[in-house]
């Protein structure tokens, strides 16, 4: 397996020749495509696992998964608070849940091979008391400034990256009225995500958004995962940020960094998910910062997430006018997947400048980086938001800093969570998500001949008279090239399986 995987995805990324690829993993034959399509599908899945689960012959599967996750994120929260575990008490806490959960006859034997299973699982080390080292530890945790100023010095500045969440209700309104009632509903109409940004100091890599949502494939994503949808995306029921989702996220992390031979510093809160206890990790130091610091010294908290949320929102106003214009009713009903594309470009509009001086806004960075000055940028979105606003039918309009910095949205399950919550969070999101809350996009998917025309239509429009309209003409030009592209490459494709089979 570990070599036909090897073989469909380098040549998927340098298309050697099949003789070269043959000779290198000595297979006896080219793969067949239908193993090359299943591998390519679960593409992501592959990557993440280490060359011993490659290697084995099956992937065995947990038999109670729903109680294998709610365990193992109860067990990453008591680490992340410090609470003494023993091998006892786990296997106590895996009957309850296992009662709760309802299993009844399927409930396992919670033996010690069942526990040593478990915790080679879930990369945990033999569980015992902490005596007084859980309090040193905390001890050392309480430094100053200069002395994370001093471990910064380690590392240069393209090495050091900050990661945080934030939450995003996607469909909120500019409305005080409105956008009370939308907050207090969230829970039952699911308009809720969790976003987890990363970059580092310099600007040169802003890592791929991890998004959280409440069901694994919502109704607008059409029975579509989110990795063949272009995301890095999860789901639980409460769209929160969980250890074993941070732990997923840390290990890619740490990959990435071995695939570039780069050693880092990864800057964290000291949230109750952020637990990095017994992880192998070898490229990627984690330093967690101070507790009830974090808002004024973590990059991401100080402004990062702020410039993130005033471009998603200016999607989000944008589309709200020309729905008001087109007489819908609830013109700030957009579907999950809607949002997500809206969230992705919000984030990669995000310059290296700005990045820049986010991070030197903390004054944990004193050494030169250089003089970026986008206070003008920043200021321009804003009054784009200030205009949008007045235009839009609003009875008690926000202020702009109400609309970027809604303090619901930073509740992201940074706090103890309860049993009944963990059970909630690992609960089952294989099925489609039937919500009402969840609408799709009204517009039906257009045909290339349709997309075709309406760019044409837009291109007959514009006067070349006027320096902006040739800035669009370029732009659409390039889109109907595009559109075009894929079109003929759909077309040879198809016109390829038609003679093979």
């Amino acid at each position: 397996m570990i070599k036909s995987l090897k073989f469909v995805i380098i040549k998927q990324q340098i298309h050697p020749s099949n003789n070269q690829l043959l000779q290198e993993f000595k297979l006896s034959k080219v793969p067949t495509q239908g193993t090359i399509s299943n591998i390519l599908a679960k593409r992501q899945q592959y990557e993440s696992m280490d060359s011993t689960e490659l290697t084995s012959k099956r992937q065995r599967s947990v038999k109670h998964p729903e109680l294998d996750n709610v365990l193992a994120n109860w067990v990453l929260q008591c680490q992340a608070c410090r609470v003494a575990l023993s091998g006892d008490s786990i296997k106590e806490k895996a009957r309850q849940f296992a009662r709760q959960l309802e299993l009844g006859e399927r409930t396992p034997e919670f033996s010690n091979g069942w526990l040593a299973k478990f915790n080679i699982r879930h990369g945990f080390k033999a569980q015992k008391s902490y005596g007084e080292s859980g309090s040193a530890d905390l001890d050392a945790i309480d430094i100053n400034m200069p002395t994370i100023k001093e471990k910064l010095q380690s590392y240069s500045l393209q090495d050091i990256y900050n990661m945080d969440e934030t939450g995003l209700f996607y469909r909120m309104a500019p409305d005080r009225t409105i956008a009370r009632r939308q907050i207090e509903g969230s829970k039952k109409d699911k308009t809720r995500l969790t976003f987890v940004f990363a970059a580092n100091v310099d600007g040169s890599h802003k890592m791929e958004p991890l998004i959280i949502g409440h069901s694994q494939r919502p109704r607008a994503f059409n029975r579509k995962s989110g990795e063949q949808l272009g995301f890095y995306y999860r789901s639980n029921a409460k769209a929160w940020m969980t250890g074993l989702i941070f732990r997923e996220w840390l290990q890619k992390m740490d990959q990435q960094m071995q695939d570039t031979n780069r050693k880092v510093l990864l800057l964290l809160d000291n949230a109750p998910s952020h637990v990095v206890r017994d992880l192998p990790l070898t490229n990627v130091q984690v330093f967690l910062f101070p507790a009830n610091t974090t808002s004024k010294i973590q990059p991401m908290d100080a402004r990062i997430i702020a410039t993130f949320k005033r471009r998603y929102r200016r999607f989000q106003l944008q589309d709200a006018i020309d729905r008001d214009e087109q007489q819908k009713v609830d013109i700030y009903k957009v579907d999950q997947l809607i949002a997500m594309k809206w969230a992705k470009a919000a984030w990669n509009d995000i310059s290296s400048k700005t990045i820049i001086n986010c991070f030197k806004h903390t004054g944990l960075f004193e050494r030169e980086t250089q003089k970026n000055e986008v206070g003008s940028e920043e200021q321009d979105i804003e009054n784009e938001l200030k205009d949008a606003i007045n235009q839009l039918p609003i009875s008690r309009p926000m202020s702009v800093y109400e609309l970027i910095n809604p303090e619901e949205e930073q509740q992201v399950a940074h706090e103890e969570i309860s049993d009944e919550d963990l059970i909630k969070l690992s609960s089952s999101q294989d099925q489609e998500e039937k919500e009402d809350g969840e609408v799709m996009d009204e517009n039906p998917p257009m045909s290339t001949k349709e997309k075709l025309n309406v760019l044409h239509s837009c291109i007959s429009f514009l006067d070349l008279s006027n320096p902006n309209h040739v800035i669009a003409h370029k732009v659409l030009r390039n889109i109907q090239f595009e559109i075009r592209t894929i079109e003929k490459k759909q077309t040879t494709l198809d016109r390829y399986f038609c003679k093979e089979y």
